[in-house]
């Protein structure tokens, strides 16, 4: 591992102290796996591989920074790619249920294996567009590039009725940019939080952490 994917794994360590052994060890096996698999399947921008652990782990697990998920919750990530944010929030919550879809299957055979290699029990990847999903969730998560309006839309469907958290089940979803259009219709139901009051990295100064109550 390269001295800047160490560094950005302390920063994850830092930030998340009550890591145990195993998951630390989780976190620090996806440099490898994820750098493996970009050499034949673009996951990640090649430019961007180095930047792994700010980029897309923590970046991820801003999302644990608004919602601290029960034991026994369930969460959908829509859109997940190669496991974003989908396995950086298995590892850190490993009492939680997660499935994780993507309509590109050769993107779900890579999160599927880095599930696998790491010894993640708690997550299920599916070739499959969200449309076609049926199964109820507390909450869906997703680094979203769709407007919000279009994914509320989409996963309204397969939101339980079942409260299980503090926080009322929704749809949580890393953003950036503008926002104010695609949440209007959400103003009473939607908060919004900056990235950048969590993580110092000038990556996250655009970055937002948006949640709807569905």
């Amino acid at each position: 591992m390269s001295e800047t994917a160490q560094a950005q794994l302390q920063a994850i360590f830092t930030h998340f102290p009550h890591l145990t052994e195993v998951q630390r060890q989780q976190f620090e096996a996806l440099d490898a796996l994820y750098r493996d698999w970009n050499a034949k399947i673009n996951v990640i921008s090649r430019k961007d591989i180095d930047n792994l652990y700010s980029h897309h782990v923590l970046h991820s697990l801003g999302i644990a920074k608004v919602a601290n998920f029960r034991p026994g919750t369930t969460i959908m990530d829509v859109g997940t790619g190669g496991g974003f944010p989908g396995i950086p929030l298995a590892i850190l919550f490993p009492e939680c249920r997660f499935l994780l879809v993507d309509s590109i299957g050769k993107k779900i055979r890579v999160a599927t294996d880095v599930a696998q290699q790491i010894g993640l029990r708690n997550v299920q990847a599916v070739h499959r567009n969200v449309m076609e999903e049926k199964g109820k969730f507390h909450f869906i998560v997703s680094r979203a590039v769709m407007d919000t309006r279009e994914l509320v839309r989409l996963v309204k469907k397969n939101i339980s009725r079942e409260q299980h958290n503090a926080l009322p089940n929704g749809l949580i979803c890393l953003k950036g940019g503008d926002l104010s259009t695609e949440l209007a219709p959400f103003k009473h139901t939607c908060e919004v939080w900056n990235l950048s009051d969590f993580f110092k990295d000038e990556f996250f100064e655009t970055k937002q952490v948006i949640y709807v109550q569905l």
